[in-house]
């Protein structure tokens, strides 16, 4: 089933044991400059899909065209794995995903449906 509807958005981002202070300073930009996001608790390992320790940002529709540009100039040495929420997580995270930064592999396994 084709799902053309962007509900919101998500950014993971990811840091290591090395670029956790980047990744706290980071969010706090983020925090001030984007105040009607919502900011997700730190998780300092893989979680889900996601290979590494890191923190979620969601935000709506129409936050993205400020949101993505302001990721892409300042992501730093972290990496970020932005995907539309569409009711479809398992092709929201592995077609329809951006990565910003160096791109990682993920664990979808955990996001299929049982057939």
């Amino acid at each position: 089933m084709q799902n053309d509807t962007i509900e919101s958005y998500h950014a993971h981002i990811y840091y290591d044991v090395d670029t956790r202070s980047a990744a706290e300073a980071m969010r706090a930009e983020m925090e001030r400059l984007f105040p009607t996001a919502i900011f997700g608790r730190w998780h300092d390992r893989p979680v889900g899909p996601h290979p590494s320790s890191m923190f979620q940002i969601a935000f709506d529709v129409g936050l993205f065209a400020r949101m993505a540009p302001w990721l892409i100039l300042n992501h730093g040495p972290t990496t970020v794995f932005l995907h539309p929420n569409t009711g479809d997580a398992y092709t929201d995270h592995a077609h329809r995903a951006v990565w910003i930064g160096r791109q990682r592999e993920l664990n979808l396994d955990v996001l299929r449906r049982p057939d």
